[in-house]
């Protein structure tokens, strides 16, 4: 530090090491005597800028001014030439590297934060063009400054795109899409959909008239060839006798004549399986008027605040939206009920009971299994909704467990009172509101198309209660075997545990379904029981097109029964049976039985398939 205590600042334009008093070279290592390459180099690192004093008489830092003896000119000396010795008037010594920070201006304690430098008014003398020397020796031309804050650099600028390589990447995705766009036109249902001119279905000239077409069916011929039971037997000797039938029995007859055309141990008991709704139907058509409907009814209960709902056998009540249809066409909309019952009572209902004494017994039949409730049929409660289908619109899903509670609850629910349990109804009650369910031809109809067992074993109940029979699995079942008696068909030998076939304790001959279908089938006006017993033949599956049979006939030997066998099917395991109707190639209508054991499932029906489309292909004469 000099004398005068004032700091001495190293010149803005140069980089010295940091070298302390006592360690600087013995001959002051003079700027002017540094060797100076003749081409100047691009700085390696940034300058430093430091602000400049002003030049003082004892010690130079980059430039020093000489006095001429006799002018107030400044002889300035250009440090990239080295003058001679004897020229130089004074020996600068190396600057000592200052801080990193200079020394702070007098300042509390606790700051320790140094002041900014002050920018120096450069001196009056000429300056020499500024040199920034490196730390490593090298010297290099620096920009001159005044002092300042030196000015940020320019920002450096964004390089641009490379027009080139989006191009061709843009051209390259437009290919692509070219490509795609034009393969998708090749496709012939693209092209035929759209109209192009290379869809190979394009019409090649104008399209012709339209035809008019009458649809019509081909109705037994009265003067048909009567068929011989020998044209019969020769016509399915070999399809009856295929293997993958197991034991079979069966029958076929005439219902023209009653003749029974083909007997193959027709008078055997063996298990019907679904082939028992024939029997539960035909007896309810003959005991019941076909446009019977189940009623639901709720009415006051024994406090002004409680209703009671009052099953009647009504196990379609759908639970569904008004407009809104569940698999059984026509049901009656819980929705309903519950409006009418809102309205008769002004709101004062409070609490809901549900009777169900209308039918008795247990809710499961003789020789169910343990799972076949819930996943075959439901559990028998005179109530249900949706015939107990968890999923309204599908046959197939499995049912509730508890019916009839969930009637109740989700009455109360939608009614916005308690549900209460079970109750009865008051003799002579207030009815607060009633919906019935479709006419039962039409529930017949269901119960024979889908093979519903919930459904048939219901439509057993309704033959008992309009029988006086009691209205339980045994009941039924009696009630349904009473029936036919009464009405000429033999069922001395006949067990039925239920009226759906889902119990393998029930045994029925092959030649008493045939017998049912023969009457039912028969010409008009010939015999009282047809024409009650014929809105069964409505429900009866059309092979390949409706029910259980939708998705059969599709084999070579069983094609050519598509749409004119119509019959009930029935499988329980082991067992397989069909039984139906069916026009010969003679347009002759003829009857059928057929009841398979111990057969694989998939092979028997097949088989059984071909055994009534053997039928319709012959003549049989």
């Amino acid at each position: 530090m000099p004398s005068n205590d004032q700091p001495e600042w190293p010149s803005e334009d140069i980089d010295v090491p940091d070298v302390s008093a006592e360690e600087k070279p013995a001959d002051g290592g003079a700027t002017a005597q540094l060797p100076v390459p003749d081409k100047v180099s691009l700085p390696e690192q940034p300058t430093l800028f430091v602000p400049g004093e002003p030049a003082r008489d004892v010690e130079k830092t980059q430039f020093i001014a000489t006095p001429k003896p006799d002018a107030e000119s400044t002889q300035v000396i250009d440090l990239r030439q080295a003058p001679p010795p004897e020229e130089q008037q004074t020996e600068p010594r190396p600057v000592p590297r200052p801080q990193q920070t200079p020394p702070p201006r007098p300042q509390p304690p606790e700051q320790h934060q140094p002041p900014r430098p002050q920018p120096v008014q450069p001196a009056a003398v000429p300056l020499v063009q500024p040199m920034r020397i490196e730390p490593g020796g090298d010297v290099h031309p620096a920009e001159a400054t005044t002092g300042e804050e030196p000015p940020p650099p320019a920002p450096r600028a964004e390089p641009k795109p490379k027009r080139r390589k989006r191009v061709l990447l843009t051209g390259v995705v437009a290919l692509v899409l070219v490509v795609v766009v034009g393969a998708a036109l090749a496709i012939p249902y693209v092209s035929n959909r759209l109209g192009l001119p290379w869809a190979p279905n394009l019409p090649q000239g104008d399209a012709p008239d339209p035809v008019p077409v009458a649809l019509s069916l081909q109705a037994p011929s009265e003067s048909a060839p009567e068929p011989t039971a020998a044209g019969v037997s020769s016509a399915l000797a070999s399809a009856a006798s295929a293997p993958a039938l197991g034991t079979l029995t069966g029958a076929v007859i005439d219902p023209a004549t009653g003749e029974l055309l083909w007997n193959r141990n027709a008078g055997q008991f063996r298990t019907p399986a679904s082939t028992t709704k024939l029997l539960t139907t035909s007896a309810a058509l003959l005991a019941v008027d076909p446009g019977t409907q189940l009623s639901t009814k709720v009415v006051q209960g024994s406090s002004p605040d409680t209703a009671v709902i009052v099953a009647g056998g009504d196990i379609t009540l759908s639970s569904l939206p008004a407009g809104q249809q569940s698999v059984y066409s026509g049901a009656a909309h819980l929705d309903d009920l519950v409006a009418q019952v809102k309205q008769a009572s002004g709101g004062a209902i409070k609490k809901v009971q549900i009777d169900t004494s209308v039918w008795s017994g247990a809710q499961t039949a003789p020789g169910w299994a343990a799972d076949d409730a819930p996943l075959y049929t439901a559990a028998m409660t005179p109530v249900m909704l949706d015939g107990g289908l968890t999923d309204p619109t599908n046959d197939h899903s499995v049912r509730v467990a508890q019916p009839a509670t969930t009637v109740l609850q989700t009455f109360a629910n939608r009614l916005g009172v308690t549900a209460a349990g079970n109750g009865t109804a008051p003799q002579d009650a207030k009815v607060l509101g009633e919906v019935k369910s479709a006419p039962l031809s039409e529930l017949i109809a269901h119960a024979l198309e889908a093979s519903d067992n919930t459904l048939a074993d219901a439509i057993g109940r309704l033959t008992a209660t309009a029988t006086g029979a009691q209205a339980s699995f045994a009941g039924a079942a009696q009630a349904t075997l009473s029936v036919l008696s009464q009405n000429g068909f033999d069922v001395s030998q006949v067990k039925l545990s239920d009226n759906s076939g889902l119990s393998p304790q029930n045994a029925v001959p092959a030649k008493l379904l045939a017998e049912i279908l023969s009457v039912a089938a028969g010409p008009d006006g010939k015999d009282p029981r047809t024409a009650k017993l014929r809105p069964m033949l409505a429900g009866l599956p059309v092979a390949g097109g409706s029910g259980t049979l939708d998705d059969r006939y599709d084999a070579p030997g069983s094609e050519p029964g598509k749409g004119w066998v119509r019959a009930k099917t029935g499988t329980l395991s082991g067992v397989h049976t069909l039984a139906g109707v069916v026009l010969d190639s003679d347009g002759r209508v003829l009857v059928f039985a057929l009841m398979s054991d111990g057969a694989d499932q998939d092979s028997a029906r097949a088989a059984l398939d071909v055994v009534a489309t053997s039928i319709r292909g012959c003549g049989c004469r």
